[in-house]
């Protein structure tokens, strides 16, 4: 059974889990998402699939039907009886509209045939994503800072901010929490995945390249002990 983790994250980046047996599709689905800015988390048997649903919040589980150990459809119901908000996309080598009608009838969000062209999958995982979590504002704004998620674009004072992937991740999770401190922790579920090491610097350094290409006044404040946050009132003031 498929218990519905407590956390509750803030609205930001889309985090996936791929589901996939076949190793290489699923490192090569993984590495396109990421580059699409998701961060992705990979499972390669229905165990490890049931086991990180189990415990991690995800947006989209990108599920495979054909999967050694714990089969996709029956990891599908775990998810879709669970309550929990993840949408699954369901992955299958039959395109027939008879395993299609099975694949939603499961509770699956939607269905992609193999193969598959890549855009195609990550405008549905998109899709997905908007739909696994509460709405945000199309603009994130704070001050002069504003963030555009659909273009992924940043601006100070009109002046556009070239941020790399990690960096705009970072902002948009403070931007969406509305004031409200957002652990490294938390930054690291949501903007990077299940590997990046807890005890790394990466957070600290992401957010001091942040400050620095954002510019003065500073933006971002630290909450010693807490983490991070963006007040609602900055601006460049």
């Amino acid at each position: 059974m498929v218990t519905v983790p407590r956390v509750v994250w803030h609205r930001c980046g889309v985090r996936i889990l791929v589901v996939e047996d076949e190793q290489p599709l699923a490192d090569a689905v993984a590495r396109g998402l990421r580059r699409e800015g998701m961060a992705v988390d990979v499972a390669y048997d229905g165990d490890a699939g049931h086991e990180k649903v189990s415990i991690t919040r995800y947006d989209v589980v990108v599920l495979d039907r054909d999967l050694p150990g714990m089969n996709g459809d029956e990891l599908c119901r775990e998810i879709v009886s669970s309550g929990a908000l993840t949408r699954v996309l369901m992955l299958t080598a039959s395109g027939t509209i008879e395993d299609r009608v099975a694949g939603l009838s499961l509770g699956a969000d939607d269905y992609l045939a193999k193969p598959f062209a890549f855009p195609e999958l990550v405008a549905r995982v998109r899709a997905l994503g908007r739909r696994a979590t509460p709405p945000t504002p199309p603009v994130l704004t704070a001050g002069d800072v504003v963030l555009d998620p659909a273009r992924r674009t940043v601006t100070r004072a009109g002046r556009l901010v070239e941020l790399t992937r990690k960096e705009f991740g970072v902002l948009e999770v403070l931007l969406a929490a509305g004031g409200a401190v957002v652990s490294s922790e938390e930054l690291l579920e949501r903007v990077w995945d299940e590997n990046a090491d807890p005890f790394t610097t990466t957070v600290r350094v992401t957010v001091m390249t942040l400050r620095k290409k954002l510019g003065e006044p500073g933006v971002i404040e630290t909450v010693v002990g807490s983490g991070y946050r963006v007040p609602t009132a900055a601006s460049g003031a």
